[in-house]
């Protein structure tokens, strides 16, 4: 007789492909269930925690504390980490169907939007998640070529990430000589001649995205002084109407009307505000930016409620040598799993995989996250995501609806990935990785000091 899926005697066999904060929370909300369940992570990079390691900025360091709840989860003896396994290539869709009763997808939202403007493809016209990435040193974005010689950069959007990488260009070397950034980056900000960062925005102030917590922080800079046109920061009646009551909202607009109250102090650096403008061309040249051609815009209420901006055929033109868009960010594609390219997400109900063809679920196939939902909420929001996508698993486990998987050994995977030569790296090995990074910064007084190269990193373990 077969024993029942979920038992000590057969315990459901749970795989996560992904191993950034939404797969942690995933892996916490199966490992505190009352069936027995255990959990393989897969990670295609070795180093895992994804967006708190390669997204959050180095100086924001409180931020990343959160990877602490991901270390006691990964220390449950029913947890173990694959690292250095690409899913669909160093294992298959098909693979783990055979060795696993549920997947997990919590790959979160790796590519960017696009402005679809002349001149985006020029050298040093990039997406801001790119920029991230090199100063936090992810290895596939170490070599990326940036020019820092020029004297100003526009940054396109007012989220949270394009606050992000304004802060980092406009703080001093000595204010960011304390955090986890990457080597290789600090030394080329501190050649940095870049003088003034425009944030710019397509809609006006009450429509910003970013945070009391990252406004408030432009305040505090060494170098540079925050500055607001007061002229930009009258509303029109349909805005005020739409915050009133919205105390975050109005607190954002506290702090920027204190910046143009106080203006221009004579700080070396100046991150400038500027709504209501949309980039319409990044001119160029002899091959470098040089300037980018903005349209004016004027805001109006939108069937929907909405309000949006529209182009008054007036433009502006703004002397810059780096454009970074944040405008938006989408899932990528996985082999063998549905896909909603308009949307960039992996078609769900309630966290279930559905076949956008038959409009059927995927048996046994689950997804949590940006990649799930669109990248939206703060990295905590991934956690009452996660357990609804598991809760859906476990209904399912309840109703029957769970396909067993043929080849349930756990010995099966790690015996497959040895045949298959992949050199995967185990939650002890990461540990020695991470022991490694940590007692780097502490002798030079910083968090840690990343180890960058994955070809280090294994040569660290295989010494």
């Amino acid at each position: 007789m077969t024993a029942t899926i979920g038992t000590t005697e057969r315990p459901l066999r749970a795989a996560i492909v992904g191993a950034g904060p939404s797969g942690f929370y995933t892996a916490a909300a199966l490992l505190k269930q009352e069936v027995t369940v255990t959990v393989d992570m897969f990670e295609r990079l070795i180093a895992q925690r994804g967006l708190v390691r390669y997204g959050v900025a180095p100086d924001h360091q409180n931020i990343k504390a959160v990877a602490k709840t991901y270390d006691r989860t990964a220390a449950e003896p029913t947890f173990r980490y694959f690292g250095n396994v690409e899913f669909g290539k160093d294992i298959t869709h098909a693979e783990l169907k055979e060795h696993y009763d549920a997947i997990f997808y919590t790959t979160g939202a790796q590519s960017d939007r696009h402005l679809s403007i002349p001149g985006e493809d020029l050298p040093n016209s990039m997406s801001a998640t790119e920029f991230v990435a090199w100063y936090n040193g992810h290895p596939d974005y170490q070599h990326l070529k940036i020019d820092l010689s020029c004297e100003a950069a526009v940054v396109v959007g007012v989220g949270n990430v394009a606050m992000d990488v304004a802060r980092i260009l406009a703080k001093s070397v000595d204010e960011l000589a304390d955090s986890d950034m990457a080597d290789y980056a600090l030394a080329a900000l501190a050649k940095s001649n870049i003088k003034d960062i425009y944030i710019v925005a397509r809609r006006g102030p009450a429509q910003v995205k970013f945070t009391n917590a990252e406004i408030r922080e432009m305040g505090h800079l060494a170098v540079a002084d925050a500055i607001v046109l007061d002229s930009e920061l009258r509303l029109d009646r349909a805005s005020s109407a739409a915050i009133e009551g919205d105390t975050s909202m109005q607190k954002n607009l506290d702090y920027l009307r204190a910046f143009a109250e106080i203006g221009v102090t004579g700080k070396p650096r100046r991150v400038h505000f500027r709504f209501l403008l949309s980039p319409v061309e990044i001119i160029g040249e002899n091959g470098k930016i040089v300037a980018v051609k903005m349209e004016k815009n004027e805001l109006r209420p939108a069937v929907s409620g909405d309000i949006k901006p529209s182009g008054t055929g007036q433009y502006e033109t703004i002397p810059a040598g780096l454009v970074l868009r944040s405008v938006g960010y989408k899932g990528v594609p996985l082999e063998g799993v549905p896909f909603d390219q308009r949307h960039g997400v992996i078609p769900n109900e309630v966290g279930r995989v559905i076949d956008l063809d038959t409009g059927k679920t995927v048996t046994g196939e689950y997804v949590a996250g940006w990649i799930k939902r669109g990248p939206n909420g703060v990295i905590g929001t991934n956690k009452p995501d996660a357990i609804e996508s598991v809760n859906s698993m476990l209904e399912d486990l309840q109703k029957g609806k769970l396909t067993p998987a043929p080849e349930p050994d756990p010995t099966a995977v790690p015996a497959l990935l040895q045949a298959r030569g992949v050199r995967y790296v185990t939650q002890e090995e990461w540990k020695v990785i991470e022991a490694k990074e940590v007692a780097d910064g502490k002798a030079h007084g910083k968090p840690r000091i990343k180890l960058v190269e994955p070809a280090a990193m294994l040569a660290l373990l295989d010494k």
